[in-house]
């Protein structure tokens, strides 16, 4: 097929809908599908009022009209809420052209603690927006079941993944100059991702954080011994992945967390709260504790052996993520 994709997020953008997305496209290409992306780099842009590092497209309707006539896609396929999303969408209504959308970010929940938004009002909008769509894709069951029962309908399963070969166990160095036990958080370093959750625990050995974000300093100041590393990307990543001995993951509001999948290919059991994400990547079985006492939880993953948290994660891979959503898109087609 011609696929166009529409997403506000891309890079420099480091989130999982941008990861998910660059780990797809070479999957489509070599399936023989012809892909079309619209993304804000090809536009004016204006800062995001929350994320300034995150950038709008500006009067993105009628030249974003343009290209997706010349493209002349089989599907459309909405990735965001954004503006770029919204002109996409006009342009198949008006059309009458059936499209796709996908639910990858609890908006409502994040307004709401931001901004003091209710999220009744953020369901409303988001439920207007991806009502017209022939499908909704969603990661998990338990978003399924959650979006669901806020009346949002056509949900379609769209599963993740991971690169065995870059988050490997045997990239684990014992001397990484931290005192183990080590407890790892990978992630945007913000108030949704909930790190005081993890930051508050009295745990013997080292605390690290990997990730940037408008709470970094903030955290670091609060925080003296914690160790806060900044941006880390490819092989550093996966050597300190690797050479953790638990991965924390206090987050409350991801739809799935593909840090989750990283950190089990790299032999890292995880600890985290039984909710969206962990319960559908971990659920009951050994290679993670889910626990609202997260740090019981933390202590009792250090018991759990690492062979079977790659075995786990294995299960997951960019190639049957790409065959679903591909799956999905014939749907709208």
């Amino acid at each position: 097929m011609k696929i166009l994709i529409a997403s506000d997020a891309w890079s420099p953008q480091v989130n999982g809908v941008v990861r998910t997305l660059k780990s797809i496209l070479p999957e489509l290409d070599t399936m023989g599908h012809t892909v079309t992306t619209l993304t804000p780099e090809m536009f004016a842009t204006v800062p995001c009022p929350f994320y300034p590092e995150i950038r709008l497209a500006f009067g993105a309707a009628k030249p974003a009209a343009m290209l997706i006539e010349q493209a002349s896609p089989d599907a459309i396929h909405i990735v965001t809420e954004g503006p770029l999303g919204f002109a996409v969408r006009r342009w198949c209504l008006s059309r009458g052209f059936g499209f796709t959308t996908a639910y990858h970010t609890r908006f409502p929940e994040y307004l709401a603690a931001r901004c003091a938004i209710p999220s009744r009002v953020t369901y409303g909008v988001l439920r207007r927006f991806h009502a017209p769509a022939r499908g909704i894709m969603v990661a998990t069951e338990s978003m399924r079941a959650a979006l669901s029962a806020k009346g949002f309908r056509n949900l379609r399963p769209w599963s993740r993944g991971v690169d065995p070969a870059k988050f490997d166990p045997s990239h684990r160095q014992e001397d990484i100059g931290f005192k183990r036990p080590i407890f790892l958080s990978v992630g945007r370093v913000a108030l949704e991702k909930n790190l005081p959750a993890f930051l508050d625990l009295d745990l013997p050995g080292s605390k690290l954080v990997v990730g940037e974000g408008p709470q970094l300093e903030r955290l670091r100041r609060r925080y003296p011994n914690a160790h806060f590393l900044g941006r880390i990307e490819n092989g550093a990543l996966a050597r300190l992945y690797a050479s953790a001995d638990v991965f924390v993951f206090p987050s409350r509001t991801d739809t799935f967390g593909l840090v989750l999948l990283e950190a089990l290919a790299s032999g890292l059991p995880v600890a985290a709260f039984p909710v969206p994400g962990p319960l559908d990547v971990i659920g009951n079985s050994d290679i993670g504790v889910l626990s609202e006492d997260l740090r019981a939880a933390a202590l009792a993953a250090l018991e759990i052996p690492r062979t079977v948290c790659r075995d786990h994660a294995l299960r997951y891979t960019w190639r049957h993520c790409a065959r679903q959503f591909v799956e999905q898109l014939s749907v709208a087609a």
